[in-house]
């Protein structure tokens, strides 16, 4: 893993990703809670714990991309609090252009960070998109992917996800004017094409 390019606050200049960012924002920021901002306009997706450059935590996500933010906050609700203490959480990342074994790693540590993406998405109003994440190598997302993705979206529906991850559901679909996101009759296998 290489160190990513400390990225300044930039304006967010699509709509979407902008209220994304003011209610992450509004529900995790304040320094007596989880000190922590989403901030856009990063060439990469970067998890950057607080430190002598920021005193907080910051969930960088690419450019101003509403998928992008909601993805890499998906990814913050699954670290456990050892690995927010962590650059990009201490996960491994082998960039476009993965092996047929290197995808099947990455796809089974996706799982749980793209069902709560959908969710978040299905919060917003948005569409939600698998990502293989590996255009390079012209491998896309599975069929055991895009189904344990949302075998994992219904189960969270019916078992419930984190705190954080269900403040933020619920703030992003009020924030968004829009139903409750943990309707498990919301997320269709087919809808995953």
């Amino acid at each position: 893993m290489s160190a990513q390019p400390v990225v300044d606050a930039v304006a967010v200049t699509d709509p979407a990703a902008r209220r994304i960012v003011t209610v992450f924002d509004r529900c995790f920021s304040a320094p007596e809670g989880e000190n922590t901002r989403l901030c856009g306009g990063a060439e990469e997706p970067y998890y950057r714990p607080a430190g002598a450059e920021f005193p907080y935590h910051r969930i960088e996500f690419t450019r101003d991309y509403p998928a992008s933010a909601l993805h890499e906050v998906a990814h913050w609700c699954v670290a456990g609090p050892a690995r927010r203490l962590l650059p990009d959480y201490g996960y491994w990342y082998a960039p476009d252009g993965r092996t047929e074994f290197q995808q099947a790693l990455f796809e089974q540590v996706e799982v749980q960070p793209q069902a709560l993406e959908w969710i978040f998405a299905r919060a917003c109003g948005l569409r939600f998109r698998v990502s293989a994440d590996n255009l390079e190598s012209g491998l896309g997302p599975s069929e055991a992917f895009r189904r344990n993705i949302w075998l994992q979206a219904r189960a969270f529906c019916r078992e419930g996800v984190n705190g954080r991850a269900g403040l933020f559901a619920r703030a992003l679909a009020q924030g968004f004017a829009r139903p409750d996101p943990f309707n498990e009759s919301l997320y269709r296998l087919e809808q995953l094409s």
